[in-house]
């Protein structure tokens, strides 16, 4: 891997087929952004994988890349839940107003005046209509936030500072 800053672009969910292909989540709402991916690097606890995209389609709306030098399924199930990571030079940028997944993961969460971050977002959940920040709690356990103006009130993504107004009680689910 050359000296450029990587970011993560998308994660791998699991392998699909006999071949080595993998479906994934790419972590934008802009079309035609799996598209774009050419040279990535896989990334999976303290691995990582430089591959080059052998090809794409999709199935059921999902992205499936099939790389090279992946070519069979144990080879692919060995990156399941892998981060896809992208040179920070082909980033996509979000308009005015909106923000990248990759800016997004690794923000804290902090209550409006309160004293101590509450967690730190570990992934995006997109299901279409409602857009969800998977918060790792400070005390352990998993909490998600609904990502909406109504409760992600501050949003500071160059301090990665995330200042939220919880609905009565969803901190302690």
């Amino acid at each position: 891997m050359d000296d450029a800053k990587w970011i993560v672009v998308g994660r791998i969910l699991r392998e699909r087929g006999r071949i080595g292909e993998v479906t994934a989540e790419i972590y934008s709402s802009q079309p035609g952004r799996a598209e774009k991916l050419k040279d990535v690097v896989l990334g999976l606890g303290g691995l990582k994988r430089p591959v080059r995209v052998e090809r794409l389609w999709y199935h059921n709306g999902r992205p499936v890349f099939k790389f090279f030098g992946i070519d069979s399924i144990s080879d692919a199930e060995a990156w399941r839940g892998a981060d896809l990571l992208a040179p920070e030079s082909e980033r996509a940028r979000p308009e005015r107003g909106e923000y990248s997944h990759a800016d997004l993961i690794g923000c804290e969460i902090w209550a409006l005046g309160g004293e101590q971050a509450l967690g730190v977002v570990r992934r995006i959940e997109d299901y279409g209509s409602q857009t969800l920040l998977s918060v790792e709690k400070r005390g352990g356990g998993e909490m998600l936030i609904p990502f909406v103006n109504a409760i992600c009130r501050e949003i500071d993504v160059a301090r990665k500072i995330i200042r939220a107004e919880l609905p009565e009680g969803l901190a302690e689910l």
